[in-house]
């Protein structure tokens, strides 16, 4: 039977990396407000990931506080998020990002 790997710090920062990498794909490429808000997420929790995974390696709390207040700044952004694009389905009836130019004026 091989010897199980370990796995390191540079094992979670290529995942978040990944992550953070189709979090971008998702802005990018859909037009979907709900996607884009979802992939935002996706982007935040990437960074929250190499920050624990950091935090874990350098043995300090330090990138643990940073989580915690990336994980409030995220839970304003989905309350306020939400209520944009709720606000924005309200008013055109899609949640489709290219239909934003009619909110112009």
């Amino acid at each position: 039977m091989e010897a199980l790997t370990t796995i390191t710090t540079t094992h979670y920062l290529i995942l978040s990396a990944i992550l953070f990498s189709l979090g971008v794909l998702g802005v990018l490429m859909r037009r979907s407000a709900i996607i884009a808000f979802l992939s935002i997420e996706l982007m935040l929790n990437a960074v929250n990931l190499s920050f624990v995974a950091l935090a874990r390696d350098l043995v300090s709390l330090d990138g643990q506080v940073v989580v915690f207040f990336v994980m409030t700044v995220a839970a304003a952004e989905v309350a306020v998020g939400l209520a944009l694009i709720v606000a924005f389905y309200r008013s055109l009836g899609t949640t489709d990002i290219d239909e934003a130019h009619e909110l112009y004026g």
